[in-house]
């Protein structure tokens, strides 16, 4: 079940006091942790939300390096978080190196490779850099989402 504003951030403060007293290196902590600095985001505190989502990125590179698929998650907040800060110059060249490492992974018709270019797409319109983000989404990928995803 998903949640929403104020319900969705005492639960990610809950499970970030729940998981608090564990090792850094507990998953479940990295979780609570990801999950409280998203909801904080949302809840429309960008500011706040930054080092908690900051922290999280450091701890996966840190002890879930053979991880990467945890690492491109931490790095998708991190750049989601620096566009709602109007940081779109720095969240722009994040999205850029997860896009390609999920190219490289994944393939470009890949539904998370599709979504990291979306997230591209949405810094390049906040710039606005119009002519390359309607090549990008016309050119790369509606192509790639209509191959792997259908008309």
């Amino acid at each position: 079940q998903d949640f929403y504003g104020a319900v969705k951030l005492a639960l990610g403060w809950a499970g970030w006091k729940t998981y608090l007293g564990r090792p850094d290196t507990d998953n479940y902590r990295l979780l609570a942790l990801g999950t409280l600095g998203t909801a904080i985001r949302v809840g429309k505190l960008p500011n706040e939300a930054l080092p908690v989502l900051e922290a999280e990125l450091a701890l996966s590179r840190r002890y879930w390096s053979h991880d990467e698929e945890c690492i491109l998650i931490a790095q998708t907040n991190v750049s989601i978080c620096l566009g709602s800060l109007g940081r779109d110059d720095e969240a722009l060249v994040l999205k850029r190196a997860i896009y390609a490492r999920r190219v490289a992974t994944l393939g470009i018709s890949h539904e998370d490779t599709i979504r990291s270019g979306i997230n591209i797409s949405a810094s390049l319109l906040a710039l606005p850099r119009w002519d390359e983000t309607r090549s990008l989404v016309l050119d790369t990928l509606l192509p790639a989402a209509r191959r792997s995803l259908g008309p």
